[in-house]
Formats: C-alpha cells, structure tokens, sequence
C-alpha cells in the first residue's frame, strides 16, 4: 500500500516507478480495474486507463510487457491475464 501512496494522489497515477518491483505492485492495482475473461477493445482499454494516468499507452504497453495483459494476433482485442500463485 505504501508503494501505491508514493505514486498516486487521489487515484490518479502521478509517476510511473522507475524500479521493476513498483511498477508491478502499481500495474497489479492497475490490473484491478479490467474483468478477468473479458475481451475489451482499444478504446475501452484507453478509456480506462485514462482515468489513472495521463499517458494512457505507455500504461498500456506497460500491461503487455510485464504480462498483465495480451493483446489479440490481430490486435483488436485485449484480455487481462489471470496471474496463477
């Protein structure tokens, strides 16, 4: 919860961590947000991520890199992808 505090005012991403270990806990909270088993298009991906962070794509791609999110071969649709423990 602290790492969140540190990078966010108000539900609203304020800076992206530079170290790997944040930038998860924050993309895990960001995660929250989506419907496992869901497909949802581009837009409606933006749209969310809009609410919490100005640059939108960049949290985004930050989602497929780190594989919290994949997107489909012919790139209409993304789903979020249910972390196994």
């Amino acid at each position: 919860m602290e790492t969140l505090k540190k990078y966010m005012k108000d539900n609203i991403i304020v800076q992206i961590p530079k170290k790997n270990k944040d930038k998860l806990i924050l993309l895990s909270y960001v995660t929250s947000m989506f419907e496992p088993g869901i497909d949802y298009a581009e837009s409606e991906i933006n749209l969310i991520l809009k609410s919490v962070y100005k640059d939108y794509a960049l949290l985004r791609r930050y989602l497929i890199d780190f594989r919290f999110m994949e997107r489909s071969n012919d790139g209409k649709s993304y789903r979020i992808i249910v972390q196994q423990l």
